[in-house]
C-alpha cells in the first residue's frame, strides 16, 4: 500500500469491518447461503457482483476494505465465510481487499488452521467473535492463537459489545473481558470492534491504558447514522476526547452488509474534528493497525 500522507485532507478511506457474505463469487451454493443469512441474522439481501460492490464503495469513497471470515463450526455447525473463500475474494482483487481469517478456538486443530491461513492463504490477520464462538477472550486455550499472531506480526479483530446476530451472549464480548489479553500481550495489535457499544467509556479506558488497542466506528445505531455518530463523538465521549487522546486508535468501519459504509461516512463527515484527526480516522490508523509502526 502507498503510505503517502496528504496534508490537509485524508488520502483514502479504508473500511475495516466488512462481512462479504453476499459477494456472488462465493455464493454458488444456495444451502450455504441460507446458512449464512440465518447464522449472521441478515435477511432480505442477496448476492452482489463486484461491479455492484465497487459502485457502492466508490459512492461512499471507500478505496479498500477488510473482509472478515467466520468459523462457527463447533457452535453452529459450519462457516459463515471460510478462510478459503476469503482468500478467493482477496486474490480476485488484491488492490481492494485485506482478508482476516477466522478459526473456531474450540477446534483441536485451531492453531494449525490459523497457521495455514497465514502461510498458504496469505491472509492478513485474525477475526474472532467471542459471543458467537462462545469463548472468553482471556481463556488459556486462546494463547496459541495469540502467540501465532505475535509471531507472524498479524493484527486481531474481535467482536465486542452487543450483537444482533442470533445466539450471541454479550458476557463474552464485554470490553473488560479482554483486559487480561492486553496485559499478557502488550505488543499484539487488537481491535475491539463496534466501540464496545454500549460500553463506550469502558472502551475508552482500555485505549487510554493500552496503546495497541484500537476500536472502530461500526456502532449499532438506534437513531439515524448522523444522530448516532454525533452522540458517539460528543456525548458517549467528551466532545474533544477523540482529538486529544484517542485519535490514533479509532478506525472507520461500517459492518457491511448490516450497515452501509456510505451512510456512515456521510454521518462522520458532519462530526466536527480537525483535519489530522479525520485523516487518522479514515485511513492512517487502519494502515498502522494493518502493518504496524509507531503511534
Amino acid at each position: 500500500m502507498n503510505h503517502i500522507r496528504l496534508k490537509g485532507k485524508y488520502k483514502m478511506l479504508i473500511d475495516m469491518h466488512v462481512h462479504p457474505i453476499f459477494y456472488d463469487l462465493i455464493c454458488e451454493d444456495a444451502e450455504e447461503l441460507e446458512f449464512r443469512g440465518n447464522t449472521f441474522g441478515v435477511f432480505k439481501q442477496g448476492p452482489m457482483s463486484f461491479d455492484e460492490i465497487f459502485a457502492e464503495m466508490a459512492f461512499g469513497g471507500v478505496e479498500k476494505a477488510a473482509l472478515l471470515a467466520l468459523d462457527v463450526s463447533t457452535s453452529c455447525g459450519g462457516f459463515v465465510v471460510t478462510n478459503e473463500q476469503l482468500a478467493k475474494l482477496v486474490s480476485a482483487h488484491p488492490d481492494k481487499f485485506f482478508g482476516f481469517a477466522s478459526v473456531d478456538p474450540h477446534r483441536r486443530d485451531a492453531a494449525d488452521v490459523l497457521k495455514h491461513a497465514f502461510d498458504t492463504l496469505g491472509l492478513h490477520g485474525l477475526k474472532l467473535n467471542p459471543s458467537k464462538q462462545r469463548f472468553y477472550p482471556d481463556d488459556k486455550m486462546m494463547e496459541p492463537l495469540y502467540r501465532l499472531c505475535e509471531e507472524y506480526d498479524k493484527p486481531v479483530i474481535f467482536h465486542s459489545g452487543t450483537s444482533w446476530e442470533p445466539d450471541t451472549p454479550a458476557k463474552y464480548s464485554h470490553p473488560l473481558a479482554f483486559e487480561e489479553v492486553f496485559i499478557r500481550h502488550p505488543d499484539l495489535r487488537c481491535c475491539l470492534a463496534h466501540f464496545g457499544w454500549p460500553w463506550v467509556r469502558e472502551m475508552v479506558m482500555l485505549m487510554l491504558k493500552y496503546p495497541n488497542v484500537y476500536t472502530d466506528t461500526s456502532v449499532l445505531y438506534l437513531d439515524s447514522p448522523e444522530e448516532s455518530m454525533k452522540r458517539l463523538f460528543t456525548v458517549d465521549m467528551g466532545p474533544l476526547w477523540y482529538e486529544r487522546s484517542l485519535c490514533k486508535q479509532v478506525m472507520f468501519a461500517s459492518n457491511t452488509p448490516r450497515f452501509r459504509a456510505f451512510k456512515l461516512k456521510q454521518a462522520l463527515d458532519k462530526v466536527e474534528m480537525r483535519d489530522y484527526a479525520r485523516r487518522a480516522l479514515y485511513s492512517e490508523n487502519a494502515e498502522r493497525f494493518l502493518f504496524g509502526g509507531a503511534l
